[in-house]
């Protein structure tokens, strides 16, 4: 197999490291959830990678087709879009409310500010 053949494989790894790069890497909250963002968009070219049929048709009984792909990975990938949007919707609300809280979102100051409330409540 050729690199050309195997394209999608190579940007869903890309992506995917990607993704967990910026997720360790940085403390800012929304670059976290960008970064889970892009490392759930590698998960879902992958399993449409893997769902594709060479040759395959929409499943539509006629008697000219004989291959068909199967729908249903393509259906668990929509919902997981859905899941996907409402998931980070939800963190970014939590990042408002944590930046109205701390006046930050960067993970660092939160716990230094959670570490001295610690601290002068002892």
């Amino acid at each position: 197999m050729s690199f050309l053949e195997q394209y999608n494989y190579w940007v869903v790894i890309f992506l995917m490291m990607s993704g967990f790069y910026i997720v360790i890497a940085h403390g800012n909250l929304v670059k976290k959830l960008m970064g889970l963002t892009i490392f759930q968009t590698s998960v879902f070219i992958l399993y449409i990678s893997i769902s594709k049929v060479i040759g395959g048709t929409a499943p539509i009984l006629d008697d000219k087709y004989n291959v068909y792909s199967n729908p249903l990975p393509h259906v668990l990938i929509l919902t997981a879009i859905v899941v996907g949007v409402a998931t980070t919707a939800l963190g970014l609300a939590l990042a408002v409310r944590i930046k109205e809280a701390y006046g930050t979102i960067e993970e660092d100051v939160i716990q230094e500010k959670d570490l001295q409330q610690e601290g002068s409540t002892e």
